[in-house]
């Protein structure tokens, strides 16, 4: 599918005219209709969004297509499918790229930027919260039995996050085996990451009818949205935004790139912040757990910046917030400004490795979205591109399942044994090492959300309370 072209040659403005156009049902002063809202009206709901968006991304998606579309009927069902397909495709958090989206489309770059950094905002102010409790009253016994609670259950919300991607991801043999022998290249022969997802995303390309393209639902008839009214009476409107897009991308790919240049050449744990969690914006596909393995995994074997239980205590603490799962991530760089071997340290150094690890890991989203919005159509009509996701998405399943048996083999068992032979690399747990208390731990949880379907927040919330009350009974007894 093309955008359309112009004496021969791609006109990307074509297509998002056509995209803005086509599902206008209101001719231009046919209806009455009141105009759309103000900035700061919006600036409020994308607050309100990023202070409620728990529950992952489906529940974050579900909260935005209730407030633009359902209850103020500012987007139509139809474009916040198409914004949504469109995000899906990008790397990085595809709830906060909606929100991007959807603001640029409303005002401009302007409420882009601004619905994009209200839906992180609250949840990393909470999870920098969290950081200095847990780096600074950590060690204190009744916040420990509370993190050890958090970290147990975790593995269990893994688990969950696999099966959950596997139903919607493995469609047919060809994406089993691509998941399985994706997940034997992390866990048996250690292949890094970039490296799966690039080759999952090249055989994709290769081969897209192998792999079947999803989209998230189909649009339902309603009422015209009040954007639609807005860009059918000025459709010089999409033009404008078009240019505008490209310029905010390009502005927000600098401000991403500009902290990294200027640490790179000074080096130490800043530099090395700025570095990693640059890369891993990039290949973020799949979802915050398929990237996990890989950070937990260079973050405490190759930076040594925290441990694996405490990496599964940020995962734990990054569930009870709102906003996207992997401002994990912030945590992660919050130890490894705290814990720095020199210069800034301590506090300033976690909050300092805290923005840091934010900006780097945020604004690329921005970049992508305002670059990619004026090609909307073709991205989404693109048969190899979308062959290349689905490939991905598949093996992905694979990644996961690795986070999985890698968490557990650190929080199950106290100790493990390398097994390094015919070029394998993995670890095998002392099962006479098996820790009952986090496998107990870990069983309540499963309980929780299999059997009862309580929901991860009451999930987590049962394994601390219980981890804390375990910990009352045995000082007393």
């Amino acid at each position: 599918m093309t955008l359309g072209a112009v004496d021969g040659q791609h006109d990307p403005g074509a297509g998002l005219r056509r995209i803005i156009m086509n599902e206008a049902s209101v001719a231009n002063g046919a209806v009455a209709l009141p105009p759309l809202p103000s900035l700061g009206e919006a600036t409020r709901v994308w607050f309100k969004i990023g202070c409620l968006s728990f529950g992952g991304p489906a529940g974050q998606i579900a909260l935005l297509h209730r407030e633009v579309v359902d209850d103020r009927n500012w987007v139509s069902d139809r474009r916040f499918l198409h914004a949504l397909n469109f995000c899906h495709l990008l790397p990085g958090p595809e709830a906060q790229q909606l929100a991007i989206y959807l603001g640029w489309l409303m005002h401009g770059p302007i409420d882009g930027f601004s619905a994009g950094l209200l839906f992180v905002i609250p949840g990393a102010v909470v999870m920098l919260a969290l950081s200095l409790i847990y780096a600074t009253l950590g060690a204190l016994p009744v916040i420990a039995a509370l993190f050890f609670g958090l970290k147990s259950s975790v593995l269990v919300l893994v688990v969950e996050a696999v099966l959950r991607i596997g139903r919607r991801a493995l469609k047919g043999r060809v994406a089993w085996t691509l998941a399985g022998i994706s997940f034997a290249a992390l866990f048996v022969f250690n292949v890094p990451f970039p490296i799966v997802v690039l080759v999952a995303g090249l055989i994709g390309t290769l081969a897209p009818g192998y792999f079947a393209g999803g989209v998230h639902g189909k649009a339902k008839d309603g009422p015209p949205a009040l954007l639609d009214a807005v860009l059918a009476a000025d459709p010089g409107r999409a033009e404008r935004f078009a240019r505008s897009a490209r310029m905010a991308g390009l502005a927000s790919g600098a401000l991403w790139l500009l902290p990294v240049v200027l640490l790179l050449p000074i080096g130490g744990v800043y530099a090395d912040v700025g570095w990693f969690f640059s890369k891993m914006a990039v290949v973020t596909f799949g979802g915050a757990y398929a990237v996990l393995a890989y950070v937990a995994q260079e973050a405490v074997q190759g930076y040594h910046w925290l441990s694996a239980p405490e990496m599964l205590s940020g995962l734990g603490l990054a569930e009870t917030t709102p906003g996207p799962l992997i401002l994990v991530l912030q945590f992660v760089g919050f130890l490894a400004g705290y814990r720095a071997p020199s210069g800034l340290s301590g506090i300033p150094g976690g909050i300092v490795a805290s923005v840091l690890t934010l900006w780097v890991t945020f604004l690329p989203c921005f970049t992508f979205v305002f670059l990619g919005a004026p090609l909307l159509e073709w991205l989404q009509g693109n048969r190899k591109l979308s062959g290349a996701l689905s490939a991905v998405t598949a093996a992905v399943v694979g990644v996961v399942a690795n986070l999985a048996v890698w968490f557990a083999l650190h929080v199950l068992f106290g100790e493990t044994v390398p097994v390094r032979a015919l070029m394998t690399f993995f670890d095998t747990p002392v099962f006479s090492s098996i820790d009952l208390w986090a496998l107990a731990l870990a069983v309540v949880a499963g309980v929780s959300l299999f059997r009862f379907k309580l929901g991860v927040m009451p999930t987590l919330a049962i394994c601390s309370a219980t981890s804390i009350a375990q910990y009352v009974v045995m000082s007393v007894v």
